[in-house]
C-alpha cells in the first residue's frame, strides 16, 4: 500500500510541476507564484 501511495504522490507532484512549468511568467504572476516557487507549490499539492 505504501508503495502505491508513494507512486501516486510522485505522479501528482510531477504532473503539477509539468502543468505549472507550461505557464508563462505572466500567468504565474497572476497566480501569485514565481518560477522558483513551482517545486514548493507542487510539494504542497501532495
Amino acid at each position: 500500500m505504501n508503495l502505491i501511495r508513494n507512486y501516486r504522490n510522485w505522479r501528482r507532484y510531477r504532473d503539477t510541476v509539468s502543468e505549472l512549468s507550461r505557464l508563462s511568467n505572466r500567468e504565474l504572476t497572476d497566480l501569485g507564484i514565481t518560477r522558483s516557487d513551482i517545486h514548493f507549490v507542487a510539494r504542497k499539492a501532495i
